[in-house]
């Protein structure tokens, strides 16, 4: 089995991102046993940001799992898990403002939003294929040379993909903040749970995009070894 001392750069970042899904999954679950003084579910939150902000051809859907929410806007569709979408807590909450806040970037024409959209076939190209290319070119010789270097391009837009992504979740996570406040959805320290809900989801994209890196960095490491 093929190793390489590079390897060892990744554990930082196993360790960063294993550390960033502890704190969304413990902040969450602290937060959503806590129900909002207004009362209002997941879906109802949702529905009464879209309507305030005169957007009628958005709809709000159930989908199965647990932090599965997300903004399709190829369906024009908000889709909040079953728990967010029955809950009235400060969790839920948050989470509905803040894919409605990708709703209002769909509308308002956000452009690293659709940047990030238009980066998706890509991101899976170079997700699938640039390591295989990378691994394949240790092994096969002279097409090395042609190989890791390919894997390495692919994988870049991974790269990009993730830096894109962080303008993105901070902007929809403001809006979120922005719009539950000046609605009244929660009020006063109410307003301070939200925001660690969303600050500690939002560290998770960041973690991710540093864990990207220092894959990117690896790979760089490998080739430049090959060349040796």
């Amino acid at each position: 089995m093929f190793f390489h001392w590079s390897y060892l750069l990744l554990i930082p970042g196993m360790i960063l991102v294993f550390w960033a899904q502890q704190r969304v999954q413990n902040t969450y679950r602290k937060y959503s046993e806590i129900p909002s003084r207004g009362g209002m579910t997941g879906a109802q939150v949702a529905k009464m940001i879209l309507d305030r902000m005169g957007i009628y051809n958005v709809t709000v859907e159930p989908v199965a799992g647990e932090l599965t929410d997300h903004y399709d806007p190829s369906a024009k569709a908000v889709r909040l898990s079953e728990v967010v979408y029955n809950s009235t807590s400060l969790a839920a909450a948050a989470v509905a403002a803040h894919e409605c806040g990708h709703v209002l970037q769909d509308v308002k024409g956000y452009k690293p939003m659709n940047m990030r959209a238009a980066l998706v076939p890509a991101v899976n190209l170079g997700a699938n294929f640039g390591p295989i290319l990378i691994m394949a070119g240790l092994f096969i010789g002279a097409l090395g040379k042609v190989f890791i270097p390919l894997g390495i391009a692919l994988f870049a837009a991974v790269i990009i993909f993730h830096i894109v992504t962080l303008p993105v979740e901070f902007d929809a996570s403001n809006r979120a903040l922005r719009l539950i406040d000046e609605l009244g959805i929660l009020q006063g320290e109410e307003n301070q749970g939200a925001r660690k809900v969303l600050n500690a989801a939002a560290f998770t994209y960041v973690a991710t995009a540093l864990y990207a890196v220092l894959q990117l960095v690896q790979y760089i490491l490998i080739a430049m070894g090959q060349r040796d």
